[in-house]
């Protein structure tokens, strides 16, 4: 199992850095920031922007992956994106993971005065959203024409640091959604039943999770994919809830996870109100005596040559 924290973008970067500086310090895998212009909840508050805020987190770190949580279609073209995350991709030294989503309307694509799409609509222009920003940070030139999005000779050099680009993430519970992860993805991504806002503890959540495995299993078998080759995320905290309730609650919870077949659990830094309400104690406390020792045995089989960069998808893609 690997283990990853969102750290949201609501904090000035002279006190957030000290909390991505934490997050490696504490063993975790791979570190997440939304990606969204304003946000549910918060969206009359603070809130930074992602790519800026991953440059700047790749800078206080060294070892962790850090990753987009997700990036979509409301407000991002994939010639921008990819051109970012290129940048990022080169100042974190191959460090960076690219989260997708279709994106759910709201406030992102009311800011720009996008049209409101049918569940259809919106996984189609994922669908182009995806492929396109695939094949860009694959190739040195693309070319594209789609209902959705063009590209003429886009030109990306030096490319991604791993070849032949870095992981892709991609959060999916339709059943097209997640046949374009069993295509593309090198990560499959979830948090659970979608448009569920009140979490759930982990135990009653698994039925709802078993669900969902078996359904990207046959999204697998209808794309020709093993799904051995697929890694598995968890995203808690918003439908699933009680995994930071202490450090039994923790181990509980990833262990019970592990065993639906995910490879990732990612939970959010601990805020003092609503929403991810929690303890920063148990957050120590999880580092102390959970992933400690899991970053020893880590070091202990870490291959020959294979570079210090933890990630989501493996070390080449």
């Amino acid at each position: 199992m690997r283990h990853g924290i969102v750290i949201l973008p609501e904090e000035r970067w002279r006190d957030a850095a000290r909390r991505w500086s934490l997050a490696e310090e504490y063993g975790f895998d791979h570190a997440w920031t939304y990606d969204h212009l304003m946000w549910r909840w918060l969206r009359e508050e603070t809130w930074f922007g992602c790519v800026p805020t991953l440059t700047a987190a790749a800078t206080v770190t060294s070892r962790i992956a850090l990753g987009t949580l997700v990036a979509t279609p409301g407000f991002r073209h994939p010639v921008t994106l990819a051109k970012d995350l290129m940048a990022l991709d080169d100042v974190s030294g191959g460090r960076i993971v690219c989260g997708m989503g279709s994106g759910a309307g709201g406030y992102d694509e009311r800011a720009l005065g996008g049209q409101e799409l049918t569940p259809g609509e919106r996984v189609g222009r994922f669908a182009e959203f995806l492929e396109l920003t695939d094949l860009l940070l694959r190739q040195p030139e693309t070319t594209y024409h789609g209902l959705h999005y063009t590209a003429e000779a886009v030109h990306m050099r030096p490319g991604c640091v791993r070849r032949p680009r870095m992981p892709l993430a991609v959060a999916a519970t339709g059943p097209r959604a997640m046949r374009l992860a069993a295509r593309f993805a090198d990560t499959w991504i979830t948090a659970g039943p979608p448009g569920r806002f009140e979490a759930a503890r982990y135990d009653q959540a698994l039925p709802d999770l078993r669900k969902q495995a078996d359904a990207l299993e046959k999204a697998c078998a209808a794309t020709g994919r093993d799904p051995a080759t697929l890694d598995r995320l968890l995203v808690t905290g918003a439908a699933v809830g009680g995994v930071l309730d202490s450090v039994e609650a923790y181990r509980d919870a990833t262990g019970r996870f592990a065993e639906l077949g995910f490879t990732d659990v990612v939970v959010h830094w601990p805020r003092p109100s609503f929403p991810y309400e929690g303890r920063p104690e148990v957050l120590e406390e999880i580092a102390r005596d959970v992933l400690a020792p899991d970053r020893a045995d880590a070091a202990c089989v870490e291959r020959p040559g294979a570079g210090n960069a933890s990630t989501v998808g493996g070390s080449d893609v």
